[in-house]
């Protein structure tokens, strides 16, 4: 049902898709007797649109987000093992043209060739299948294997998670798969803003990884109040932020997070 909700509730509190939404429903009501309501909200929507897209909004969103973990310190010692979230690759595009496909956060690919180079005897697992609420056979495990091996991965290092659907099934169906013993340290590789959430519910399910972060969208606190000089951007760091927030509450609630925002440690 959670899964549901997310892809149906859950997208269209997006903001782009709740303005175009508020849109719709203000047209429909200039022609009936709710005119003066209709205006209302068709002015609502515009403000809210402008905000969106050029207002330092997005930013201030997503700083709290990135800024949650500091990069990693590989001052203790090589890992035991890495673990790279899906959200990268699209396995249906992949499938349709027949090669991988990496449409966002390219970053979540690339990062792990460094650190399988730089510690060899490091387990590497990759977690992702179809997102999709309505999905083919197609799975970003799949997919996201060959990219791996593309960029120097072997691929007897890899292993590949290929069922989940969600951030709450990669922590569980990854910790089932990998079986981590007691003392042994493991990266989650994934991007800065969506480390929280994940961290958080890695930690539910009994798996206590160190935070990676990587695909970083904004830069320092100087950037916090910045308006932004093209819409498209602004709006996707909006609605970037935004997902992880409505993510972040929503696992509060149910209560497969500790924190609402989880930390480098447990506040």
């Amino acid at each position: 049902m959670f899964f549901v909700l997310s892809k149906t509730l859950g997208v269209a509190l997006l903001p782009i898709n709740f303005i175009v939404e508020l849109g719709i429903l203000s047209l429909i009501l200039l022609s009936t007797r709710y005119a003066a309501l209709g205006r209302k909200l068709a002015a609502t929507a515009l403000v809210l649109l402008a905000l969106a897209a050029f207002s330092p909004l997005g930013n201030l969103l997503l700083y709290p987000l990135e800024s949650r973990f500091p990069p990693w310190d590989p001052s203790r010692g090589a890992p035991d093992g890495i673990i790279i979230l899906g959200g990268s690759v699209d396995p249906d595009l992949s499938a349709t043209h027949g090669t991988p496909i990496v449409r966002h956060a390219a970053d979540r690919i690339l990062a792990p060739a460094e650190l399988a180079r730089r510690y060899p005897n490091a387990r590497i697992v990759f977690t992702g299948g179809n997102s999709d609420l309505i999905s083919g056979d197609a799975k970003e495990a799949d997919w996201s294997g060959i990219a791996l091996e593309n960029i120097g991965i072997p691929k007897e290092r890899l292993i590949l998670e290929r069922n989940s659907r969600n951030t709450y099934e990669n922590a569980l169906l990854t910790k089932q798969l990998v079986a981590p013993k007691p003392g042994e340290r493991w990266l989650l590789v994934t991007s800065a803003f969506h480390m929280p959430r994940s961290v958080g519910l890695f930690r539910k399910v009994g798996f206590d990884v160190e935070a990676y972060p990587v695909d970083w969208r904004m830069g320092g606190r100087e950037d916090l109040f910045s308006f932004s000089n093209s819409g498209r951007d602004g709006l996707s760091r909006t609605d970037v932020a935004m997902r992880e927030w409505i993510g972040l509450v929503a696992y509060r609630l149910m209560g497969r997070t500790a924190d609402l925002l989880p930390g480098p440690t447990r506040d």
